[in-house]
């Protein structure tokens, strides 16, 4: 699930819109801080005595750590210096998802989006604290369902609603509540009054942030075109998923025991879905954990352990399946197939264009000697024989079958610019050049709309498909006496090392910090999914 924002200038600026007027038209606060929310929703134990704590789970999630990401402020510092004439555009279409209640009270003053200016995140002025809040309770809780699910929805144009002629703000969620919890809440967060409605529950409001189109940029600001730079919801729409399973349902698992959602008055509920927003960025989560002082972090140590090695038990259990085919001697060359199969609704890897995945693969003889290797992991994060690794200008292709070591089958996105150079800047670019990211159960890459179609020659492949894909390997023996053996390993990296060290060269603190913490966390970038060997 993406938390990371556009960096860019959107196709059309679609308000969050509604302010909250006093009866002299003085601006009222929309929202409440989450310290708000923590008082009732947490202390939540299941009869097993599993903690489910609604505050407590969110604030280890990347959601609560949205403003805090250290690459996300590293990755906007970059596009306003390559685009200096954009540079309080870039900030406040970037503060719409990642700062969203910050930006949102900008904007009814008048004003627009700040990142910047709001950091370090320890300050106690109102506006910094709601930037430091992330996506926090009173933003998602706030979203109506007007307009859900339509492309002016995307890009963060999530409607917030007006509040009654009371003045109270409907603050919605999928359960009935009682007249003595309603007045209890609009006591303990002066005015906001709880609703029930089902559309909380469903993906097109994740949509809403969660699917991001940029503008490139030229010289001096010019519009260069469209770029669908996050597309799981419409990746999800294309897929089985769409009548199976909400994002909801995967990234916010439902608790299987009876629970109260609020220690005060609360009474045992079916169906409490966990505020883990457990997705795919460990890696975010262990950085922020290691310089939790440097980033104002305020989830407990414990808690964001707990939170990534969630994360990466979610991937190795949810992401992918592979498999290894006869191993066959033909003509002095081993030969075998290596499939893989995408469990997830929507690409793998999917959202922001830095994660990638890729196929290690190692055979050996008979003596355990390893007779070749394909697709293995430096200590930088870097991949072995990986074009893009070695060289920013070049890019590594899909392949239909790989007969030396220097050939890795990599699941990715690789950007272009308007000269169809490779590039990892957002504003820049245009298109794909190569997109062949796993592709989800039910997903037709005939009949794919263009934002998310397949991009490069695994369009035309036949073994790669919906139902996973099939690359054959087969290399020369040599010498070496069988019996033979075959490993193979999936492995993903949120943050590609090209992503990260393209940010080198920018004379700035935040892309200087983060390229420091990236270094030295070294290839605790990478997570193996899945194994399999014959």
């Amino acid at each position: 699930m993406k938390i990371r924002c556009a960096i860019a200038i959107l196709l059309a600026w679609a308000p969050a819109r509604a302010a909250s007027m006093g009866s002299h038209g003085k601006h009222e606060p929309t929202f409440q801080s989450s310290d708000r929310c923590f008082a009732c929703h947490v202390g939540l134990i299941t009869p097993s005595g599993q903690d489910v704590s609604i505050g407590t789970d969110w604030r280890s999630s990347i959601m609560a750590n949205s403003s805090r990401d250290p690459y996300w402020q590293a990755s906007v510092r970059r596009e306003s210096i390559d685009h200096p004439e954009s540079k309080r555009a870039i900030e406040d279409e970037c503060s719409i998802c990642h700062m969203p209640m910050a930006r949102f009270e900008a904007r009814q003053r008048g004003g627009q989006g700040e990142v910047f200016a709001h950091l370090p995140l320890d300050s106690d002025d109102p506006a910094d604290k709601q930037a430091a809040d992330g996506v926090s309770c009173s933003i998602c809780h706030q979203i109506s369902k007007e307009k859900l699910g339509t492309r002016e929805s995307f890009n963060g144009g999530f409607v917030i609603d007006k509040p009654d002629s009371t003045g109270a703000r409907p603050e919605y969620g999928p359960f009935e509540i009682k007249k003595g919890q309603t007045r209890i809440m609009q006591t303990s967060t002066a005015g906001f009054q709880p609703n029930e409605q089902k559309h909380i529950q469903q993906s097109e409001l994740c949509a809403t942030c969660h699917t991001l189109y940029t503008k490139a940029l030229g010289a001096g600001g010019k519009e260069l075109g469209i770029f669908p730079e996050q597309m799981p919801y419409p990746e999800w729409l294309h897929s089985d998923f769409r009548d199976k399973e909400s994002c909801q349902s995967c990234h916010m698992p439902v608790v299987k025991e009876l629970v109260r959602i609020t220690r005060v008055l609360g009474v045992p509920r079916e169906g409490l879905s966990r505020h883990v927003f457990v997705a795919a960025n460990f890696f975010m989560q262990r950085m922020l954990n290691r310089y939790r002082d440097d980033l104002s972090v305020i989830a407990q140590p414990e808690e964001l352990t707990a939170a990534a090695d969630r994360t990466v038990s979610f991937l190795e259990s949810k992401s992918a399946r592979l498999s290894i085919g006869s191993l066959e001697v033909r003509g002095g060359r081993l030969e075998t197939d290596v499939a893989v199969e995408n469990l997830s609704g929507h690409k793998l890897p999917t959202a922001y264009p830095s994660r990638r995945a890729w196929l290690h693969l190692t055979m050996r003889d008979g003596a355990n000697h390893v007779i070749f290797e394909s697709g293995a992991l430096h200590p930088d994060g870097s991949i072995e024989g990986n074009d893009n690794d070695a060289d920013p200008k070049r890019f590594e292709p899909h392949y239909t079958e790989i007969h030396s070591a220097d050939q890795v089958q990599i699941y990715e996105p690789i950007l272009k610019d308007q000269n169809g150079n490779v590039t990892t800047a957002l504003l820049s670019a245009v298109g794909y050049i190569k997109d062949n990211r796993l592709l989800p159960r039910g997903f037709d890459k005939r009949t794919a709309e263009p934002d998310i179609a397949v991009q490069g020659s695994a369009a035309q492949d036949p073994a790669f498909t919906d139902a996973g894909h099939r690359v054959r390997y087969s290399v020369p023996v040599g010498n070496a006496q069988g019996p033979f053996r075959v490993q193979a390993e999936l492995w993903y990296e949120p943050i590609g090392f090209r992503w990260a060290n393209n940010l080198k060269p920018y004379d700035a603190a935040e892309p200087k910090r983060f390229t420091g913490y990236y270094d030295a966390m070294g290839n605790g970038a990478a997570v193996l999914l899945v194994r399999a060997e014959r």
